[in-house]
């Protein structure tokens, strides 16, 4: 019983998160939709995340549980990103960051466990290692520099949220579709979606230089 309840949650949040990152994406920054459908986005990706956990433990999967910490990771920093306009870090930033590097490395582990067992789920935890790890570097780099303000703060606040929205599509992607090898589905957001944000964050800077020099 328990078990379904929180999977109901789960879902439902889960497809909040899904409309409302669609939305965010395609409103424009600073305007009342994109605003909103943040925080709404962010809301439900903080219900996924606290369902997930316990849904986890209730089915011994450590994969599970580690994707929810990289996943929620992304959102959380991004949402800190976007309100801290300053790029002076906080406890919690430093604490998030911190949790960000140790899941990585934790994913790193599991990936060797799971590749010395034979299961080609190693190659979703090794790729989803890297980029926890890259992420969470690149983030500490920016608060202990305090770099994160005007354009640089707006590149590592749609970095994030956007990778939080392929964590959002591959969960759909994963319960809605078979692949073979199963990795196939965990990955291919990913591949498809990242070069979408190198763009935007090239597009950004260029925004803000001209900005500055105009």
């Amino acid at each position: 019983m328990l078990s379904a309840v929180l999977l109901t949650l789960h879902i439902g949040a889960g497809s909040v998160a899904l409309v409302t990152a669609v939305i965010a994406v395609f409103t424009s920054k600073g305007q009342k939709w994109h605003v909103r459908s943040g925080r709404v986005y962010a809301i439900g990706m903080t219900l996924v995340f606290l369902t997930a956990i316990p849904l986890a433990l209730l089915g011994a999967s450590i994969f599970l549980l580690l994707i929810a910490f990289f996943s929620f990771y992304l959102v959380f920093a991004g949402w800190r990103f976007a309100r801290n306009r300053r790029g002076i870090p906080h406890a919690v930033d430093w604490a998030s960051t911190a949790i960000m590097l140790t899941t990585g490395l934790g994913m790193g582990v599991y990936a060797g466990v799971l590749f010395s067992s034979g299961d080609s789920q190693w190659v979703t935890m090794s790729l989803f290692a890297g980029i926890a790890v890259a992420l969470g570097v690149a983030d500490g780099l920016y608060h202990r520099l305090r770099r994160a303000t005007g354009g640089r703060r707006i590149s590592r606040h749609l970095t994030n949220m956007l990778a939080g929205t392929i964590a959002t599509v591959t969960a759909v992607l994963v319960v809605n579709v078979e692949t073979n090898p199963p990795w196939i589905a965990w990955i291919l957001p990913t591949v498809v979606i990242t070069p979408f944000i190198v763009w935007w964050n090239i597009r950004t800077g260029l925004q803000y230089r001209s900005a500055r020099q105009g």
